[in-house]
């Protein structure tokens, strides 16, 4: 009966490993995005002042079986902030993604990955500023940190965007108003 009872809880743990292995596993074209999902990371802009700060917050989740990534994110616990679906589009042999904001516009795009670094382009429906498309470079670096810079296009020309160092913050929350 020890016999048995011992072999049961072995069973019992690899099972729940294995369930829980596939509980947190993504699809083999998002594997970049694995040392991400299931953790928060606030970054602050380059740009931020003491007297004027400017941080954003994204949350990393594994989506739709492993099959898509959603992340997050609100600038300045609300001010503005999106939900990005990521996902393998098979018809473009890339990394694909949408991008759904509360200012009311939304983008699409693709993704080259190269190892931790990935580069993306976008185009851009709606934006009230009169963006069309965006382009940005991300890094997950050895030592946790997420970096990211983006630049618009706008008025016929790119421009300088944004810059984000992000460290993870188990206690930074997603806001959205």
């Amino acid at each position: 009966m020890k016999t048995f009872a011992f072999l049961l809880c072995i069973s019992l743990v690899w099972i729940s490993s294995v369930v829980a292995d596939e509980l947190t596993e993504l699809s083999e074209h998002l594997k970049v995005f694995q040392p991400l999902v299931g953790k928060t990371f606030k970054g602050e802009f380059a740009d931020s002042t003491p007297e004027k700060q400017k941080f954003d917050v994204s949350r990393w989740e594994r989506a739709l079986n492993g099959k898509a990534v959603r992340v997050l994110h609100s600038v300045n616990d609300g001010v503005y902030g999106g939900e990005t679906i990521i996902m393998w589009d098979a018809k473009q042999e890339r990394v694909a993604f949408w991008y759904f904001t509360t200012a009311g516009f939304q983008t699409q795009g693709t993704m080259v990955i190269d190892g931790t670094k990935w580069s993306s382009t976008e185009k851009v429906t709606g934006n009230e500023q009169g963006i069309t498309e965006v382009k940005a470079t991300s890094e997950f670096t050895s030592d946790g940190k997420l970096i990211v810079r983006s630049q618009y296009f706008h008025d016929g020309k790119w421009e300088k965007g944004h810059e984000i160092n992000y460290a993870e913050s188990s206690d930074a929350k997603v806001v959205f108003k």
